[in-house]
């Protein structure tokens, strides 16, 4: 972040303020606006934050006008193309992608701690069967600083770096025994033969009982889904994260936080409610209809999974997305899955529909995320937590780069007021 030499002046009631514009490498300036009140007596208005930098970053920069989405100046179509998650990783905490052997000691540390603390089995039996999946996450999370004390240091990088290498590596591992857990299935350990993505598909769907192989079809799909999830700049959980850790929580506290924020059905239930959308359509006869409920503003019938807030034109990351959606289809032969099927005719209509075009509703990376976890056999309860999941990386590294900012300040937002003003406390007898 950069003077950029201009300021704009503000004017109110006599006195004036002169705010400085601040340049970033890319994306629009900002005005400096720390000394308004101090200035003009007066705090700015934003609700949802959603004009307002609340941060400097380093990690990732979003154009959603362009549909460019950057991690540390990559592309994230060729970070998904030609990277792992690992690398991925490394490149958000790290600030640079690994040479061949900063890669090899990355993912050895990430497996030396996919094992959890034997004692957390215990915290699982403590919930019931029918218990959402995402509760059992963001309840396990929350619960690991009681067994990683040493980690929980923050003013100390050593530290800092070894929480984060345990909250990547045991994510995976809580959220398939939360998945085992209401299914009455026994747990499944992790495996150092296998790469993450392939690691977390064992631990779900593998059997003390039977040797399991992974394919690698599903096993690269599950690797770019992750790296597609793992960053998103400051959006709501991250910005939760951010929040909880400027009071100098511990990182797995911030984390649950994130997990907590993620579980909003606005913010990480977006591919659970495509498949919603589409079991409610009910077969491709009904495409038609629906179609002309979502164009009629008065229907209040959604199109779930197509167009997005932040990108105005498309979503870059629902192209890559799309291509593997169709190697997954077409590599496990699903050709009579109605609700695939039907995924699969909404895709084609919309995409040519002028009035969708129009519009740039085309499918974005939850669409297709859906349906690809479908048919990978994954139940919606897990997609969420398959998001967090993959988001865990980006979250603890924008609390590391927070927590490293020289003169880092607790958030606390401003408000409006515009409930009664000062009053007399009256008796019982005086209360109308």
């Amino acid at each position: 972040m950069t003077e950029s030499g201009k300021v704009a002046t503000v004017s109110l009631e006599g006195k004036t303020a002169s705010l400085p514009v601040l340049s970033g490498v890319l994306g629009p300036d900002v005005l400096d606006i720390r000394k308004i009140a101090a200035d003009l007596g007066v705090f700015t208005f934003d609700p949802g934050y959603g004009e307002t930098a609340s941060c400097e970053s380093k990690i990732t920069f979003i154009d959603g006008g362009k549909g460019v989405l950057l991690h540390r100046g990559y592309p994230i179509s060729q970070l998904a193309e030609q990277a792992t998650f690992m690398e991925v990783a490394h490149l958000l905490l790290n600030g640079e992608l690994p040479t061949r052997a900063q890669n090899d000691a990355f993912v050895a540390t990430i497996k030396s701690h996919t094992l959890l603390h034997e004692q957390i089995r215990n915290f699982f039996n403590g919930f019931r069967r029918d218990a959402h999946p995402m509760a059992i996450l963001c309840g396990t999370v929350g619960a690991l600083s009681a067994f990683y004390h040493e980690g929980t240091d923050i003013s100390n990088a050593t530290s800092r770096n070894l929480s984060a290498m345990r909250l990547i590596a045991k994510l995976p591992t809580i959220a398939a025994w939360a998945y085992k857990y209401t299914q009455g299935e026994a747990f499944v350990y992790p495996r150092n033969d296998l790469n993450y993505a392939e690691n977390f598909l064992s631990m779900m769907f593998a059997h003390p009982s039977e040797p399991y192989v992974v394919n690698p079809v599903l096993a690269r799909a599950m690797d770019r889904i992750l790296i597609l999830h793992a960053d998103h700049e400051q959006n709501a959980s991250t910005s939760t994260v951010r929040l909880a850790g400027s009071t100098g929580a511990n990182p797995f506290a911030c984390i649950a936080a994130g997990i907590a924020a993620l579980w909003g059905p606005a913010h990480g239930g977006a591919n659970e409610a495509v498949l919603k959308m589409l079991a409610e359509i009910g077969s491709k006869d009904n495409i038609p209809d629906f179609i002309a409920k979502v164009k009629d503003k008065n229907s209040g019938v959604r199109l779930m999974g197509f167009g997005h807030r932040v990108y105005k034109n498309f979503d870059p990351r629902a192209k890559i997305m799309q291509a593997t959606c169709h190697e997954v289809l077409g590599e496990l032969g699903i050709k009579d899955d109605p609700l695939l099927d039907l995924a699969v005719e909404l895709e084609k209509i919309a995409i040519h529909d002028e009035y969708f075009v129009k519009r740039s509703l085309y499918p974005n990376v939850d669409f297709y995320s859906g349906i690809i976890l479908k048919a990978m056999g994954i139940p919606t309860s897990m997609f969420t937590v398959l998001f967090a999941v993959a988001r865990t990386v980006g979250w603890i590294s924008q609390w590391k780069e927070m927590i490293e900012e020289p003169g880092q300040r607790i958030g606390r937002p401003r408000q409006l007021y515009t409930g009664s003003p000062q009053r007399d406390f009256p008796s019982f007898d005086q209360r109308g």
